[in-house]
């Protein structure tokens, strides 16, 4: 691919580069014949649902022993990446179900809950939602109001509301994080795994949205849901707890942004190869040249980050803010490249038939959540400065 400036291929193994071309082969003959029409139309492609699971999309990272495909991390990644070459509100659905659902069950969950999920998560048969942000409680999840206070039998009752819920409409369990009892310290928070059927949880989608169009985003509301005390994440300690879960989503978005960036920068490439202008492709323009060269930089140094990151996330050695510093570049440069991708292609960048436009705007979103890109300057210059500039 046009896109492989500095040979990463090279620097995957043989099994990592068969992981994502059959990724890359579903999401060329499946996803980008129908994903323009889903972007108008304001739906998720469910129908996808099934062969994702097939491929075993879901959970990708975690052991085969709960029936997830046991890959490494640089693999996981270069599935997200072309989930989201796809739409970032695939590789949403995937990076929700795997690392916000099914992570959080096997890191905080007893043997019963994760013999009990995971497989039917893997296989898609159970959809599930991660419920921290809140109407009031974004940038600041620990100051979150969702109160779980525990019963004399020991049974819990959650009431409280969270919002930009993605697959909240759709999912069949909700990991919901709540303050225990009376205690509002960060922490107190617990995570439950709520069943959405269960008296007292609704989810309403949000309406109005400009970008992920292609994905399903929800209100969720709880009143007086009564769980019983097999619904407790029994080790899950702290505001701490869904950080680890944000942290290993945050590194599949970090490998993601490199799709939608390379989806913009092919497409841009090849119109400009394409469209004649004054007599010339316009690809013969320095202005246009100047373009693709800026944008062609940018990626290849996001795949070398990534890569890098990954290998790291393999070895252990990886910490929270080294993959704060890749989603924060990552998401920035392919939100630039989309951008320009759009500019290059003019008038026509304005047609779902091209996919510029609709990564451009889906960019904007990834650009602000799983801690927007404000807050994790904030994360590096606490890291590098030793000073805490959130209080």
């Amino acid at each position: 691919m046009a896109t492989d400036f500095y040979n990463v291929d090279s620097a995957l193994s043989e099994e990592e580069r068969a992981i994502r071309d059959t990724i890359r082969a579903f999401v060329d003959e499946k996803v980008l014949p129908v994903i323009g029409d889903c972007y108008i139309e304001g739906r998720f492609p469910k129908e996808l649902v099934p062969q994702m699971a097939e491929l075993g999309v879901f959970g990708a990272n975690l052991p085969e022993e709960y029936g997830c495909a046991g890959l490494n991390n640089v693999a996981y990644g270069l599935i997200m990446q072309e989930l989201e070459r796809g739409d970032s509100g695939v590789r949403s659905f995937a990076s929700v179900q795997g690392a916000l659902v099914m992570y959080p069950i096997f890191a905080f969950g007893t043997e019963e809950q994760k013999r009990h999920y995971l497989p039917k998560m893997a296989s898609g048969e159970i959809i599930g939602c991660f419920g921290l942000t809140e109407p009031d409680y974004g940038s600041n999840p620990s100051g979150m109001i969702t109160r779980a206070r525990e019963q004399k039998d020991g049974s819990w009752v959650i009431n409280g509301a969270k919002m930009w819920i993605t697959n909240g409409s759709t999912a069949r369990v909700a990991i919901v994080w709540a303050k225990t009892g009376e205690d509002k310290s960060d922490k107190s928070i617990r995570g439950f795994i709520v069943p959405t059927d269960t008296p007292g949880f609704t989810a309403k989608d949000q309406k109005g949205k400009l970008s992920l169009r292609a994905s399903d985003t929800s209100e969720l509301v709880l009143q007086d849901v009564k769980l019983p005390p097999t619904a407790l994440l029994p080790k899950s300690d702290g505001i701490k707890s869904p950080l680890m879960c944000l942290t290993q989503a945050r590194y599949g978005i970090a490998w993601g942004a490199i799709g939608a960036a390379m989806a913009c920068y092919e497409e841009a490439l090849a119109y400009a190869g394409n469209r004649v202008m004054f007599g010339r492709p316009i690809a013969g323009f320095q202005l246009q040249q100047q373009r693709l060269a800026e944008m062609l930089t940018e990626l290849v140094k996001a795949q070398l980050l990534a890569l890098h990151l990954g290998r790291l996330k393999d070895d252990g050695t990886f910490n929270p803010q080294q993959v704060s510093l890749a989603k924060r570049n990552n998401v920035s440069a392919a939100t630039d490249i989309a951008r320009e991708a759009r500019r290059l292609l003019g008038a026509n960048g304005i047609l779902a038939e091209y996919s510029s436009m609709r990564h451009m705007a889906n960019l904007e979103s990834v650009y602000t959540y799983e801690g927007t890109h404000d807050i994790h300057t904030l994360i590096l210059g606490q890291a590098v400065t030793g000073i805490n500039a959130f209080e």
